[in-house]
This record gives C-alpha cells, structure tokens and sequence, in this order.
C-alpha cells in the first residue's frame, strides 16, 4: 500500500530488495519535505520559527512551576506519614473511660480496665445480673491477634487497627505499667479467650436459629431439609440446651425456652420413651437448670418425669427395662430381645441419686442403687471389666466375653468415679471398683499404634485383642483427669494426657480435621499411617467426647496446646457441619473435604454437651462450674456434689 498522489510533485517508485525500497521511500520523503518548506514566503518561515521559539519558552517557564509544586506536595506526604507513624493511632469507635458512676461492664475486682472481660461471672451472681452481656461481648469481641517480635501487639478491633505498644508509649504517668511483657501477655490472653467464647455463642445462636424456625418444640432439627424429627415428642433439643444457654449467658434464648417449658411441655402421653436416655438428657438436664437458676418449674417437672420413669424397675432381677411409657405407666424390654445393655442401667444413677436428695423421696436413689449392688457382686468381669449387655429377667451378664469402653459399657466406668464424687468420696464400693477397672484396662485393653506409638484403648473378644477404638472411649482422658484430681493415683493424670493426644489424632489424621465414630490402629512394623477407617465408620455425628477430655485437662493442667486443639475442631466444625439457613449436621464422610456428605441431622448434645463443652474449655474462669462443686452427668448437665452431713444432735 502507497500513499495517494500530491498535486505538487510525482511520487516515483523504484523497485528492488525489500530494505532497499524502505530506504529509497524514506529519503525521498525527506527531500519532498524540504521541497515544501522551500515553498514557503520568507515571512510565512519566520512566524513559523518564532511560534517554535515561543512555545519552548512557555514550556521551560511551567516546567518549574509544576515541579516546585511536585516537590511541596511530596515534602507534605512525607511529613504527614510521619507525623502519623509518631503520634498513637486513637480509634474513634472506643469509648472514653467512665471515671464517674458505674461501670459499662461488671467486672471483678481483680479485671484491669482494659475491656477484655474475663469469662462469666461465678454462677451465683447470674441470678442478679439483668440484660444479656453476650451482646455486649460481642459488640467489644477482637477479631484478630499478631505478633511482631516479642514487643509488638498488633489488634484488629471493630475494623480499627491498634498497636498496643504505641498507644501504651502515649499513656499518662501510672498507667504505662500495664505495658510490660507480663501483662501484654495477659491482655492478649484475655482477647484470645473472649474471642473463642464469643465464637461459641455464635455456633450456639445458629445451631438454635434453625431449631426454633424449623423444629421449635420437637426432638432434633434436621437442617438440610429444613425440617425436624421426632423421637420422643418431648422437645429433647430443648430442654438439653437449657443449662447451657444459661451457662452462656443467652438470656433472651433460655427465656424463650423457659416458656416453652411453663407452657407447652407436658409428659401426660402415651409414648414409649428410653429410660437412659430420658434420664440423662430431660431428667439431668431439668436437674442441672433448676440448681443454676432456682426456678422451681424446672424441679417441678424433674419430679413429674422422674416418678412416670419408675415403672421401669418393677422387675424381679431388680435390673431395669429398657423401654417405658410414660403415659400409661408400663415397661417392657426392646421388642427383638429381653436384655439391656449394661451402659444402660448404669449411668441413671446420678440423676435418681439427685432427685431423692431434693424430695427427700428415697424411692429413687434406692432404685438405682439396687442396680449398682447387683452388678457389684456379679460373676463374668475381667479385671473389672464388664460384659455389654444384661438379661432383665435374670440379672445376669449375657454375650461374655466382649469387653470394650465403646459403645454399650463407656459410661458405666465414668459413673462409677463421679457418683464416689458426688457422694462426698464416701462410698468406697464405687471407688473400689473404679481403680479396679482402670488397672484392668491397662492389663488387656492398652496398646500402642505403628509407626507412632499412639496410646490407645482397644477391645477384647474372647481373648483376641482388636485395635478397634469408638469416639466414645474419648470420654476416658478426661475421667481418669478427674480422678486424678479428686486424689487417684497420678499416674491416671499421665495416662490420660496419653490418650487426650491419641484422640487428638484421630481428629487431624482426617482429610476434614473431624473424627470418624470408630476407628482401627495398626499395629504392625512397617504400617505407614497409625490410624485406618472402614468406609462404613466414618461418619461424625458432632460427638463431644474429645472436647469434654480437652475441657478436664485443660481445667487441671492449664497447658493451652488443649485449647488450641479444641478451637481447631471447632472451626472444622464450622467449615464442615455448618449449615447455611441455620443449624449444623452430622456428616457421613470425614474423608472427602469436597463432600462429606451430610446426614441431614443434629443430635441434641450438639447443644446439650459439645457446645458447652467448647465454652468451659476457652474460659479462663475456674468458678465457672467449679469441678470442686459439681460433677457433670454423661449428658454435661452439672448437678451438685453433696455437701457433708451434718452431725446430728444427740
């Protein structure tokens, strides 16, 4: 493509190599170029050259004046970056100190005035309290915490940015002592633990969201589809959350469940309900609110399930049935077999202990301790291991020679050490046959994994051992703790530390960081992994035995690798089980992060024990449900330790 034709001159086009025509081309326009200039009137030349000599003189001229101005602004920048790296950065979202009047917050005597609050209240200052501080928390809740060096705090407050160090260097004379290593240590302490509980209250608030839009007043939610399920018809979420909303300080929430209760729940029906399980979730958890909060509704109704429960222990064995309706007042065992397992008929005893104490009726307490005396003397036990199951009609152990922490016996073990608890460690029996099962755990059930040498408590079946371990045996850690505690022997407290580190495991060995219900430890040399899970155990159903043992440690050893573990299951519950429109959901598949597949259900201990569990854990309070005071049922519901008895007058 050339350029068109001029009327002044003839373009000629000389053919040849390519870079040769290029080179022509371009020296020929130069020489049409000056031809043109050329043809200019002398005048027309010298306006042209004058306008050149112009325009660069005006340009030279604002060329200074622009840079003077570059310069001024940059100096400007650089003194107001300074001026702001040197004078402490004040948010203005943070309140002025109240110097007069009261406090915006209640605070113990021993809190700084820092508004890092320090947990809840001792329980007994909750019946005064008014309003619901969790808001408040909320409202002053730190979002992040990071370290620079050993000497910088860098906190993230509401959006603002703080640097702890700068605005402590700003502080009045006095006041500057709170900057010391110690105390920043303290304070940062004190964010972390208010942040975690508050994150505990948000888990709650959701999980309750999706019970009260889509199964207000029935037994469980199912979240994904919106709906719930019903296996009692007794509000069973419900009244297991009740104790710990209180705990948590959902004030709004328990007095929407407070009158559910006064108004709605009512156990005149003719419905088959489970002894075990009616026990330790309505019965202990209505035990557990009326102590927290001395409302007698709740004590109320504790007497009223507990007496339609009776009918189940009209049998000649003295061994409980199973099954009770509640409305008609009969019993009778499960429809395919005539036994009952032996977990089942032996971890009702705190909860029946507790309400002879209170109606000083002691038809309850001498029910369940008739169950007790005749397991004590029975033959079949191993070390003082128990068989799973035993017959209603003879009292006798049945399937011998199984014996396993899981499933079907767990909590008989726990309930031996806490009712020598609760007692007032008065009852040797229980103590007796608690150290008793202990010792033979570790002779037949302990065993370590390859190629890490994890602690863990397997099962024996006619004397073939198999390093098959349930979630649920996770409850040991923290019982032997306890014990430990409570005077037992301190090789307990090492064992336990043992396997709180083996159920650690079985959390962040899966793909999701959640556990399966049941898993397999290999104990051969040369195993690559410690731990293996059968395609059909590996579901989670938001059990809270791991967090319960982390709780007990946490509580008796102050070492904060437990709280840190307990928040890293917390948030892969959160990124896993949470469901969006509100509510959480057991899972079928702890292996596959991209779909773990959810079951479409929340078990009331989600509520009742986990959560709970998860905000004793991050509390710093030791007063907040004193384990010198109470001791907690299979379902977390904390009833009293007796007090001793008082001498009588002679």
């Amino acid at each position: 493509m050339h350029a068109p034709s001029r009327p002044d001159y003839v373009s000629i086009h000389f053919t040849g190599q390519q870079t040769g025509s290029y080179n022509n081309g371009k020296q020929w326009r130069r020489q049409s170029y000056w031809r043109k200039w050329k043809q200019l009137s002398r005048l027309q030349r010298s306006l042209f050259l004058f306008m050149l000599v112009l325009l660069f003189i005006c340009g030279l001229a604002s060329y200074s004046s622009v840079t003077k101005q570059l310069r001024g602004f940059t100096v400007r920048e650089q003194e107001t970056e300074s001026n702001i790296l040197l004078k402490p950065f004040k948010p203005h979202v943070l309140p002025e100190p109240v110097r007069q009047g009261q406090d915006l917050l209640p605070e113990q005597p021993s809190q700084r005035k820092l508004s890092n609050k320090r947990g809840p209240p001792v329980l007994p200052n909750r019946l005064q309290k008014k309003g619901n501080t969790s808001n408040i928390l909320s409202e002053v809740k730190a979002a992040d915490i990071k370290k620079e060096g050993d000497e910088e705090r860098v906190i993230s407050w509401r959006g603002a940015v703080i640097d702890t160090v700068q605005v402590t260097e700003g502080a009045k004379y006095g006041e500057n002592k709170e900057d010391s290593p110690g105390n920043r240590n303290v304070n940062q302490s004190k964010v972390l633990e208010t942040e975690r509980m508050e994150a505990v209250r948000e888990a709650f608030r959701h999980a309750w969201k999706g019970y009260k839009e889509y199964a207000w007043g029935h037994d469980e939610l199912r979240p994904v589809s919106r709906s719930y399920s019903e296996w009692f018809g007794l509000g069973l979420t419900l009244i297991d959350a009740l104790d710990t909303m209180w705990i948590l300080e959902l004030k709004q929430e328990f007095e929407e469940a407070r009158e559910w209760v006064a108004s709605e729940l009512t156990f005149n029906k003719n419905v088959d309900v489970n002894l075990f399980e009616t026990t330790i979730r309505i019965l202990g958890g209505l035990l557990s609110t009326y102590h927290l909060t001395g409302d007698s509704l709740f004590l109320d109704k504790a007497k009223d399930i507990g007496s339609r429960l009776m009918p189940a222990f009209n049998t000649q064995s003295k061994i409980p049935y199973s099954d009770v309706n509640i409305g008609k007042g009969t019993a009778h065992p499960p429809r395919w077999t005539s036994d009952s397992t032996v977990a089942e008929v032996t971890s009702i005893q705190l909860e029946f202990r507790e309400l002879s104490q209170l109606t000083q009726e002691p038809q309850y307490q001498a029910a369940v301790a008739e169950v007790m005396n005749q397991v004590h003397k029975l033959e079949g036990k191993l070390d003082g291991l128990v068989p799973m199951f035993i017959n209603t009609n003879s009292g006798q152990f049945t399937h011998q020679g199984i014996y396993t922490l899981g499933a079907r016996a767990d909590s008989y073990y726990e309930y031996l050490l806490k009712q020598w608890i609760q007692g007032g460690k008065k009852e040797n029996q229980f103590l007796e046959d608690y150290l008793q099962a202990i010792e033979g755990v570790k002779k037949n059930l302990l065993q370590k994994s390859s190629p890490n040498g994890l602690v863990f408590v397997g099962e024996l079946s006619h004397g073939q051992f198999s390093p098959k371990m349930d979630h649920l045996v996770c409850f040991l850690p923290g019982t032997l703790a306890l014990g430990a505690h409570n005077g037992l022997p301190a090789d307990h407290m090492d064992l336990a530390k043992e396997l709180m580190h083996t159920c650690y495991q079985m959390y962040v060995q899966m793909e999701t960081g959640l556990s399966p219900e049941i898993v397999h430890f290999n104990m051969h040399q040369g195993s690559i992994r410690d731990i293996d899970v059968k395609p059909a155990d590996r579901h989670n159903l938001l059990r809270p035995e791991t967090v319960e043992s982390l709780f007990y440690l946490y509580r008796f050893t102050k070492d904060r690798k437990y709280q840190d573990w307990g928040w890293k299951i917390l948030q892969n519950f959160n990124k896993y089980t949470k469901v969006s429109s509100g509510g959480y959901t057991s899972i079928n598949n702890v292996c596959d992060p991209d779909y773990p597949s959810p079951r479409d259900k929340m078990e009331s201990f989600f509520l009742g024990e986990t959560l709970k569990y998860f905000y004793l854990l991050f509390s710093e309070d030791a007063d907040l449900i004193s384990l010198d005071k109470y001791v907690f049922n299979t379902e977390a519901h904390p009833l009293p330790i007796w007090p001793p008895a008082e001498p009588q007058p002679l």
